[in-house]
This record gives structure tokens, C-alpha cells and sequence, in this order.
């Protein structure tokens, strides 16, 4: 059961945003302040990553545990009203996010994907790990264009 009323449950789903989030933000911040500098949820680009790195060809993700399905079992035993719609919109998500994953490194992109929680408690270890795919971006960049 809903501790929340129809009316408040409403309201506060719709508060829910996709883009612009408080994680999305300080991510794209701390990098900013490094002397990164990206694109934020490039339509052109397929899943419409949170940040892109275009560049290095990094797409950055910001997952929330909840609609990406992190330790999904417990998701669903935390759901109270309508499970089995939640249950196949968290899978729908979750089987979305591999397909762009997919479809992003066939083409050669490097897909970073963090989730909410490791933003929130980790985001030097978040920030480090983005410096060392563009540090391989720009390896990878000057091998290609050594001929030998």
C-alpha cells in the first residue's frame, strides 16, 4: 500500500526529471572545473547520453538506482502499488540501457555508466575514471594516426 496520496504520488512523479538531475549536475560541474569540456544530453547521439565527451568519443550516463534497476530484486520488494507496471518499465529500461551501450561501442564510443549513489559518495573516483578512458582516447588517437 501507497503511504502517499493519489494526488501526491502524482505530483511527486512528476517532479521527476530526466535530464538536468542533481547528480547529472555536479558531475558535469567537477569536470568543467578540471578543464573538461562537453556536450549535455546530446539528442544526436543514440540514449542521449548525460554528458558527452565528443572529443574522446565518451558518452557519460548519471543512473539513478531506481529506474536503471540496480539490485533489481529489491526494487521490485520495495514497489507497493501498480508492481507489475514498475517491474516492466525498470526491466524496459534496463534492457534499453544495454542496447545503447551496444549500439554506442559497435560505433566506436567508450559508454561510462555511474550510478547515483558512486556520484554522490565517490565523484573524485567518478572524475578519475573519466581521465583515464580520455587518457586511452588519446592514446588510441595517436596510434591511429602513426603510419608506420
Amino acid at each position: 500500500m501507497d503511504c502517499l496520496t493519489r494526488e501526491q504520488r502524482r505530483k511527486n512523479m512528476q517532479a521527476i526529471r530526466s535530464s538536468g538531475t542533481k547528480i547529472e549536475i555536479s558531475l558535469a560541474k567537477a569536470l568543467w572545473r578540471k578543464g573538461y569540456r562537453y556536450r549535455k544530453n546530446c539528442k544526436n547521439i543514440p540514449g542521449k547520453p548525460d554528458i558527452v565527451l565528443r572529443k574522446y568519443k565518451i558518452a557519460v550516463f548519471c543512473d539513478s538506482e531506481f529506474w536503471h534497476g540496480k539490485d533489481f530484486p529489491s526494487i521490485v520488494k520495495r514497489i507497493g502499488t501498480n508492481k507489475e507496471f514498475w517491474k516492466s518499465k525498470i526491466q524496459r529500461n534496463m534492457k534499453r540501457d544495454l542496447e545503447v551501450t551496444r549500439q554506442l561501442e559497435s560505433a566506436g564510443w567508450t559508454v561510462l555508466r555511474f550510478w547515483e549513489t558512486e556520484i554522490k559518495k565517490e565523484l573524485a573516483e567518478c572524475i578519475f575514471e573519466i581521465e583515464k578512458n580520455i587518457e586511452e582516447a588519446k592514446l588510441r588517437f595517436k596510434t591511429k594516426n602513426i603510419q608506420i
